[in-house]
């Protein structure tokens, strides 16, 4: 039974995705690392580690997580959504501001 996830995810989020697969394989083989050995250090069964090398959506977040740290991206994981590179965020926080500025009154003693 194929996830509904495949069939809603934007192109570019799919293209992404088949990207990231590569990039994982990459390094895994820059390690010089068979596709078994990454699976075991994973606790995972090889066909589970192909689709993470697919880029396949429907693998957990932990399976990818734990793959960065066996490769050594471990200090990745923590800031791909780290508010200080967070344009879009910043952005916002800049169209928030008040456009000036006033000081209450303070309440005149009697």
């Amino acid at each position: 039974m194929r996830s509904a996830v495949q069939d809603i995810l934007p192109l570019k989020l799919k293209r992404a995705l088949l990207k990231l697969g590569s990039d994982i394989a990459i390094a895994r083989r820059k390690r010089s690392l068979t596709a078994q050995m990454m699976a075991e250090r994973l606790a995972i069964s090889k066909s589970t580690y192909a689709r993470v090398e697919k880029g396949d959506p429907t693998v957990s977040l932990g399976v990818y997580a734990m793959t960065f740290f066996v490769l050594g991206f471990q200090d990745t994981v923590g800031d791909l959504v780290d508010p200080s590179k967070d344009r879009e965020g910043l952005l916002l926080d800049v169209e928030r501001l008040p456009k000036r500025v006033r000081v209450k009154k303070q309440p005149r003693p009697l």
